[in-house]
């Protein structure tokens, strides 16, 4: 049975600081304050007046997955108090529909699509930041560049006009312990420390975003900067009927 807008509404209110709080633990553990900390919420599925109540709340920041639902929300979403980015696999031909709607593309996991938003911000005299995404677990089923090609690509991505790097994004595979799921995180900040170190022209590795709502306070622990966190914020996902 689907859920009123009180309830919905009730939910939110009743995780949010509690996530609030886990993330300021895990920061603390880490050596690091709550501000250090990122929380983007990832809003997929979620209805816009639930995701305009959050923001309204003071949530600050969004990602959406899927072009096609930012699309439908854009509108009436309160853009002014609230910093959308795209965090979803995206195809090539739908980067068109989010230039001048989001403030960074995550998944940017191969130099073709970071081409084709080159061309767009050339084509708008804009930019556009962006994170390049590691497929640390190798997986055929997502998308991103495989480790030992990153320093490669992000050092090919660097160079195309309009194009900002700001670091690294990372889906690890499902773990069945927190010692793996770490090796993998832990990997990807070791990839963000040494790019970073290299010092290249329009590469700032400002944002290391790993960690969704299961494995956030372990990704703080590794070292991310940025958590995506959506079903422990919004209650369980609940897909349209078709």
């Amino acid at each position: 049975m689907e859920k009123s807008w009180n309830e919905r509404f009730q939910i939110f209110d009743e995780n949010y600081p509690r996530i609030l709080e886990e993330i300021a633990r895990a920061a603390e553990k880490s050596g690091r304050s709550a501000q250090d900390i990122t929380l983007l919420a990832a809003t997929k599925t979620v209805p816009l007046e639930v995701v305009n109540h959050a923001i309204e709340k003071g949530l600050a920041c969004i990602g959406e997955n899927r072009v096609q639902e930012l699309l439908d929300k854009y509108d009436g979403l309160h853009k002014e108090r609230c910093d959308i980015q795209f965090i979803g696999q995206l195809q090539t031909n739908k980067v068109k529909y989010l230039m001048g709607k989001v403030s960074c593309i995550q998944s940017v996991g191969s130099v073709k699509l970071a081409k084709e938003i080159s061309r767009l911000c050339q084509r708008d005299n804009t930019a556009m930041d962006v994170l390049v995404e590691v497929n640390i677990g190798r997986e055929e089923s997502k998308g991103g560049v495989l480790p030992e090609a990153l320093l490669e690509c992000v050092d090919e991505i660097r160079t195309l006009p309009g194009i900002r790097v700001k670091g690294l994004m990372a889906i690890p595979p499902i773990c069945g312990n927190i010692s793996q799921l770490c090796a993998y995180f832990s990997a990807v900040r070791q990839s963000y420390v040494d790019i970073g170190a290299k010092k290249m022209d329009n590469v700032s590795m400002d944002c290391l975003s790993m960690g969704m709502s299961s494995d956030f306070a372990e990704a703080i622990a590794c070292g991310a900067t940025m958590v995506r966190v959506g079903s422990s914020l919004f209650g369980k996902r609940e897909y349209p009927q078709r």
